[in-house]
């Protein structure tokens, strides 16, 4: 689960944001807009009101923090990947269909994490790294399923080649200013997607 989808949970059902959820939030904007090394512990205290040094009660260092967010990120996508694609098991369209509208919710909600991904992903030790990597792999393989059903006698390999390049359209959110509402940004990610992934 991304730091703001905890966010809009934690409203939902009333319970008060924790000050961990709140620091990570703060962390994840900073890395996102001046890159891993460009911020300091000294940097995300200031922004979050704590010292420097108060933030190892909630983190063992930065590379935590880049952990505690990306990690639950990968989690999140192949669980949400894995519920849409059983949502329609006789229905090919209607997975991909349902598994864009997904991934292109994600894209618009998180553009910080996203950013963050792309560039920082390398900073994290070995092992959170390539846990990382294992659920994205796993994430990818359920795009694989449903596109190589859309395409009889597509090969995996080709398959795989789409739905990375769909990952690349729907992720391009950071990138994208505001002079389109959320809304209309939505539809065009999504048909994008789709008219790639069906051509």
């Amino acid at each position: 689960m991304t730091v703001e989808q905890q966010a809009r949970g934690a409203a939902a059902t009333g319970r008060r944001r924790s000050r961990k959820d709140e620091i990570l939030e703060i962390a994840v904007g900073l890395f996102a807009a001046r890159g891993y090394h460009g911020v300091s512990m000294d940097d995300i205290g200031a922004a979050a009101g704590v010292t420097g040094p108060a933030l190892y009660h909630h983190f063992a260092g930065k590379e935590a923090m880049l952990a505690a967010a990306l990690i639950p990120v990968s989690d999140g996508l192949l669980a949400g990947g894995r519920e849409r694609a059983a949502g329609h098991p006789d229905d090919p369209r209607g997975v991909l269909e349902s598994l864009i509208d997904f991934h292109v919710e994600f894209a618009l909600a998180n553009p910080a994490v996203i950013a963050l991904h792309l560039h920082e992903l390398d900073r994290l030790p070995e092992e959170p790294r390539r846990r990382i990597r294992r659920l994205q792999r796993l994430y990818v393989e359920e795009w694989v399923t449903v596109l190589t059903a859309l395409h009889p006698g597509m090969p995996d390999g080709e398959a795989r080649v789409l739905a990375h390049a769909a990952f690349g359209l729907m992720n391009s959110t950071p990138f994208l200013g505001g002079e389109v509402d959320r809304r209309r940004r939505a539809e065009l990610l999504r048909d994008a997607t789709l008219a790639a992934l069906l051509a």
